[in-house]
């Protein structure tokens, strides 16, 4: 009868510090929603990014992409991927940014880094935003038919 109530007792102490691992897990994995306005930013591709991915300025997280989709209407921007991203509102873009997707390392996942520009006028805050200048992400077997080949694998 004794060793049935240790067990229990040490069952219920595992489950407490199991939940306040999970707790603890959650309350430092920055899970929340980013609320604050939005830009527009137009790539070619978009290869390793997706909804909820992670915005970066020098490293920092400012934002997160909240959406992403295939732009099917005729046109200049037809089958060019449309990304919408949420900034924090203490968070100005100016205007001559550069948007790219950018790897956390050879293997690691990729994000969405604003490279900062120069220029003194601001992006607006009020969700019309639009970031012109952005760039595709490098693809590790485009870069080794390069270094292989000496040229653009593609072209032949």
């Amino acid at each position: 009868m004794g060793r049935n109530a240790i067990e229990t007792v040490l069952g219920a102490v595992v489950l407490a510090v199991a939940g306040l691992f999970l707790v603890f897990a959650f309350n430092s994995a920055d899970l929340r929603k980013v609320q604050g306005y939005q830009i527009v930013a137009n790539f070619p591709m978009i290869d390793g990014i997706k909804e909820g991915g992670d915005l970066k300025v020098n490293g920092v997280k400012v934002g997160s992409i909240s959406n992403i989709r295939l732009i099917t209407e005729p046109g200049a921007t037809q089958y060019l991927v449309a990304v919408t991203m949420t900034v924090l509102p203490s968070v100005s873009i100016p205007i001559d940014s550069v948007a790219m997707i950018a790897s956390e390392g050879l293997m690691g996942g990729k994000y969405l880094s604003i490279e900062i520009g120069i220029d003194d006028m601001m992006l607006p805050k009020d969700g019309t935003a639009r970031l012109t200048r952005t760039q595709a992400p490098m693809r590790l077997d485009d870069m080794i038919g390069k270094f292989i080949y000496g040229s653009d694998s593609k072209k032949e």
